[in-house]
């Protein structure tokens, strides 16, 4: 909106007001010099990035792009927010996890910025018996407490009740979540939750505790899994009207009912694609409640967690960056609770300094860029209000597929849900394998010459169900591969890149299959001659011009130098003695991979 001077004078007035047809046909002028000759909406097409779930991003979005009233903050539908005051009161809750018995480093967080804690218990984090002493010190009616506790989560909620009874902590001022969340431990394990300890501590909060939640739905098992989106979104909803069913069936009334749950969700490095996905969500919970009879109950409590996916093992430090954009994504889509995984989390144990970046994250965004006084930032831009719309639709869509198909339980126990998750990693795999999805320091720009991170292993994490997916893993197997053949014989595998012609010539794809060959372990030489190089293949690198020209001699000199692959960066052609082309979206994987089978590396 045009705010006028107070003279009222309005700078564009005598200018004639632009039309979306005239920025089109600049568009398609643009897009003509390039060789593509289109007109009109296919122009403003041709810009246009497809996401997951059939969703696509326009290159320009306007007031035509309508999306339904967000309403106001704190009021159904609570797109705009769960409450009236957002988190301008002071930032969101900074809840770091923990899943070792360390009251030290529980302290140090609590001292530093930590605002609650999530404690993972069981056989999979803390003993249970040990949680008296993890919570030494600590004022548990300052601090909430979330247990994620799996099979002993009764057991772990009743040490934490005892705890509080014990420590003087009065009934109405404790907080929390008793992490109880069977469909979520299912998804995780493969094994049926506890149903009916989830309700008797949800009758026992209700009744007792106020300020406690009993149940969690987490939808990082489905995001892990390889989810979107719109289906980690559907997945949560499925769970949560599940919980509902049961608790009522319980005896609670629909509102105390809709009070004892959390949700968890994921924060990716799309920023605006995490915005959305947040605001969605409690556009589609606010949906629930008004089904249910209970518009008012319809405000969803979420706790987001950087997600794991994105997280890479090679150049950790890059990760820091990835949490930061998540986190800010987090605290700009209404995130009630943030939890931000430190760099090295799939490293092992989280060291202290990895612990303090994690939480120094919110308290910056919080304190210094003051990301949490305003209340829905991204409110009013079309964009994200169409973003929004659109992903509320596609999220609902899968939820009521998962309820066509029986329920949360039954889709899990099916394997359908599985498939549906499994079908959209595979696609995004085909993308990040030909690198149309780039990661840093992985399938981008690799260091092969860096210091591995090493760490404390971790607990064993929940097995037996949805499989645990990560973005560098095609990546990972493969300069695992070039590691054992560096150990075992105290050098890299190696490939000759052959400049042709000047350095304007050769430097773009020179550096292309560099990057490329470093991306699977691969060492590049580019001095020297082929012979002296230790390589048993190589690479053409050079423009065109120059291929037409020279490629096809060079290609014979270095199989007569005992070549037994030769390749060309740039697209295929015709030229004798070039075996295979690398070019920029072909399948790196698959490329790379043939390579170390050819060069000798063992699997």
């Amino acid at each position: 909106m045009t705010v006028l001077p107070d003279d009222g004078l309005e700078l564009a007035g005598e200018f004639p007001d632009t039309t979306h047809e005239q920025w089109q046909r600049l568009v398609a002028g643009v897009l003509r010099k390039t060789g593509n000759d289109v007109e009109g909406a296919e122009a403003e097409e041709a810009l246009s990035t497809t996401l997951e779930d059939g969703l696509r991003t326009r290159p320009l979005y306007t007031a035509r792009d309508t999306a339904p009233d967000p309403g106001f903050p704190g009021f159904a539908p609570f797109v705009r927010g769960s409450r009236a005051e957002g988190n301008t009161a002071g930032g969101w809750d900074v809840r770091q996890r923990h899943t070792t018995a360390d009251g030290e480093a529980v302290l140090a967080d609590l001292e530093n910025g930590v605002t609650s804690l999530w404690l993972t218990v069981g056989d999979t984090g803390l003993p249970v018996s040990s949680l008296a002493a993890v919570l030494d010190g600590v004022f548990l009616d300052l601090a909430p407490v979330v247990l994620d506790a799996g099979d002993a989560t009764e057991p772990a909620a009743r040490e934490l009740l005892r705890l509080y009874g014990e420590r003087g902590v009065a009934k109405e001022a404790a907080r929390g979540n008793l992490g109880a969340d069977p469909l979520g431990h299912e998804a995780r394990t493969g094994r049926a939750g506890d149903f009916a300890a989830a309700t008797t501590l949800a009758r026992l909060c209700a009744e007792e505790y106020p300020g406690l939640r009993a149940l969690t739905v987490d939808a990082l098992p489905y995001h892990e899994a390889g989810g979107s989106a719109a289906q980690e979104l559907g997945a949560s909803l499925a769970t949560g009207v599940a919980y509902l069913r049961a608790l009522t069936e319980a005896g609670l009334s629909v509102e105390r009912a809709f009070a004892q749950l959390e949700f968890r969700y994921a924060a990716t490095a799309d920023q605006f694609l995490t915005v959305a996905k947040l605001r969605a969500a409690r556009r589609l919970w606010a949906r629930v409640a008004e089904a249910s009879g209970a518009p008012a109950a319809g405000a969803q409590l979420q706790h987001v967690v950087t997600s794991p996916v994105m997280m890479t093992r090679r150049d950790p430090w890059v990760n820091m960056l990835r949490t930061t954009i998540a986190t800010l994504a987090a605290g700009v889509g209404g995130a009630d609770a943030v939890t931000v995984l430190p760099f090295d989390h799939d490293l092992g144990l989280p060291d202290a300094f990895a612990r303090r970046i994690a939480r120094n994250t919110s308290t910056i965004l919080v304190e210094e860029s003051h990301l949490a006084r305003v209340v829905d930032p991204a409110g009013g831009s079309w964009y994200v209000e169409r973003l929004t719309d659109e992903l509320a639709h596609a999220g609902w869509e899968f939820f009521r597929r998962i309820e066509r198909l029986g329920g949360q339980a039954a889709a899990l126990r099916s394997g359908d849900l599985g498939r549906d998750l499994a079908d959209t990693w595979a696609a995004r795999s085909a993308r990040l394998a030909k690198r149309r999805e780039p990661v840093t320091g992985v399938s981008e720009f690799p260091f092969l010459g860096e210091k591995p991170v090493v760490r404390a292993p971790a607990p064993e994490q929940p097995s037996g169900g949805l499989p645990r997916v990560r973005r560098d893993e095609a990546y990972e197997a493969l300069r695992a591969r070039s590691d054992a053949h560096l150990a075992a014989t105290g050098s890299r595998p190696r490939v000759y890149l052959a400049a042709l012609g000047p350095a304007a010539a050769h430097t773009a794809r020179l550096t292309f299959a560099a990057n490329l060959f470093q991306a699977g372990g691969i060492e590049p030489v580019t001095e020297g001659i082929f012979e002296e190089s230790g390589a048993t293949e190589a690479v053409l690198c050079s423009s065109d011009a120059v291929y037409e020209e020279e490629a096809a001699a060079v290609a014979a000199r270095l199989k007569a130098a005992g070549a037994r692959q030769v390749l060309l960066a740039g697209r295929p052609g015709a030229y004798a003695d070039v075996d295979a082309y690398v070019f920029a979206g072909c399948d790196a994987v698959a490329v790379l991979t043939a390579a170390l089978d050819r060069m000798g590396v063992s699997r």
